[in-house]
């Protein structure tokens, strides 16, 4: 995690920004005026959060309003796989992860960041969607823990405040896959093998955390990765359609 710290900041310090221009053969500080709209030119990208304002009172309505009636979303598959509440971890630090994915694109990559959120947003409107016309949820969380620790306090934690509903597909999956396609795509991060390894089995941690906590079934997760194979070509296909008719070009 610290050398993916070192590499943002090497790209981009926000603490140590100066912005200059040249006036009269000399090298002056631009106005605050100034700064603010090369600022706002620079990171014009970031109208795209915006989105926030769409998914979360829909998800939030979905959360308050399916609360009984729903599908039970189950396969014999998750019989099998045990409950192991050190996932928690994992599980948790998604948020973390998918943060700073996302900013790591938004002030080094403006391409990058522009098609991981047409990626992760157009899955996360597809959830919805697919939530609002088809109410699902589970019914994997054990009762009763054999283990008494702060992990399994976490995951109780998680439990009171998580809806055991609106799982199909899994986002945590889902994200996680973004970020992972963003990652290796990046030309920048290309050259770093050690950390890309790191972060796709960091990636690799909170989708089995999914299934071993019992957040998600296997159902949820496979989803995921089908929503994923439809829209990964929606995305990023045209710009490797071109990419290959360039490669194929006589010079």
């Amino acid at each position: 995690m610290k050398c993916l710290v070192d590499l943002f900041f090497s790209c981009y310090n926000p603490f140590r920004i100066v912005i200059l221009r040249a006036k009269k053969g000399r090298i002056v500080r631009m106005k605050a005026r100034d700064k603010v709209k090369y600022i706002i030119k620079k990171y014009s990208h970031a109208w795209v959060l915006l989105y926030v304002f769409i998914y979360m009172p829909w998800f939030i309505y979905l959360e308050r309003h399916v609360t009984d009636q729903y599908y039970v979303i189950h396969s014999k598959l998750d019989d099998y796989i045990p409950f192991v509440e050190y996932f928690i971890v994992p599980y948790l630090l998604w948020f973390f992860f998918i943060a700073i994915v996302l900013a790591y694109f938004f002030f080094t990559d403006k391409r990058g960041f522009y098609k991981l959120t047409a990626f992760l947003f157009t899955g996360m409107t597809v959830f919805l969607v697919i939530c609002t016309i088809f109410p699902n949820g589970l019914d994997l969380r054990p009762d009763t823990f054999a283990r008494d620790n702060i992990f399994v306090d976490l995951v109780k934690h998680l439990y009171q405040t998580d809806t055991p509903t609106n799982v199909l597909p899994s986002i945590h999956v889902f994200n996680s896959l973004g970020a992972m396609i963003a990652i290796a795509r990046s030309k920048k991060l290309a050259k770093y093998k050690g950390l890309r390894i790191a972060l796709y089995a960091f990636a690799l941690l909170i989708i089995m955390s999914t299934v071993f906590l019992k957040q998600h079934s296997i159902i949820d997760v496979i989803a995921a990765f089908a929503m994923a194979c439809v829209i990964y070509p929606l995305v990023y296909g045209v710009e490797a359609k071109k990419a290959a008719k360039v490669a194929h070009q006589p010079t």
